[in-house]
């Protein structure tokens, strides 16, 4: 993977994507007047994460850019500020001040609803083991602007890590994280849409394993809580107890901690 701006950027965004491919340990290409096509015929590299003025885009052959965008998770947390339930904070049974560790960050948007409702005393970490990926989210939370300066605020504070989710459970100590959250990629997907397809192609495909589950238990001082179809068997599999919602193509799958 390369990274590099648009056409023509100012130095402050020239400076932030050395910086990124710098902490990235990837490499940084200027552009000068390069179409995509002929950044990858000089670099030899099909993946280029373009960082821009307001918005930061991975390039990747025959995919449609893949942005930052909380997406669904702007229009959740807009719900919480005002006061308004989300299921997913319900089933972990998350109170203000929580920490949490997302194993399975994406693109973010559960990670940033945790720290919207957490707020500033929580500790929100976004794990994300594929390196564009990562690279996207952690341009993506530390300079996406949104109209809500409490999202922007939750953005800034979460701690996005490059790690596999079991090697980084390995190393936590025993009841140091309140709740441990799972939600990986739906093997065969609800819908084929144009913001999931080019994620796909960069996410572990692979099932949650038993022995992630009793890394999370024994980390976690809450609650661990996996995120999947409704009525999947992966909940029993796993031994989560299936929090079913009416009407809902997805279900939450809860483990409670009691020490």
């Amino acid at each position: 993977m390369i990274i590099t701006t648009g056409f023509n950027p100012v130095p402050e965004i020239a400076m932030r994507a050395g910086r990124l491919a710098e902490r990235t340990g990837t490499g940084y290409a200027p552009r000068g007047k390069l179409s995509m096509a002929k950044m990858v015929e000089r670099y030899g590299d099909g993946e280029i994460l373009v960082v821009l003025q307001e918005a930061v885009r991975l390039i990747t052959p025959d995919m449609p850019p893949l942005e930052f965008h909380p997406s669904m998770g702007f229009v959740r947390a807009k719900r919480i500020i005002r006061g308004g339930h989300d299921p997913m904070l319900e089933a972990a049974a998350m109170a203000p001040g929580d920490s949490v560790l997302d194993c399975t960050a994406g693109l973010g948007s559960d990670s940033l609803l945790f720290a919207v409702y957490g707020g500033g005393q929580s500790v929100v970490t976004a794990l994300e083991s594929s390196l564009p990926l990562y690279a996207l989210l952690l341009e993506g939370m530390g300079h996406y602007t949104s109209g809500q300066e409490r999202v922007n605020e939750a953005l800034r504070r979460v701690r996005v890590v490059h790690s596999d989710h079991l090697a980084y459970l390995r190393e936590q100590p025993d009841d140091s994280i309140d709740i441990v959250y799972f939600d990986p990629m739906f093997r065969v997907p609800l819908t084929d849409s144009a913001a999931i397809s080019p994620l796909r192609r960069f996410a572990n495909p692979a099932a949650l394993s038993p022995e992630s589950v009793l890394e999370a238990v024994r980390v976690a001082r809450k609650t661990v809580l996996l995120k999947e179809k409704a009525l999947s068997g992966e909940f029993s599999r796993l031994g989560f107890t299936e929090l079913l919602r009416a009407s809902a193509k997805t279900s939450y799958g809860v483990i409670s901690i009691d020490n």
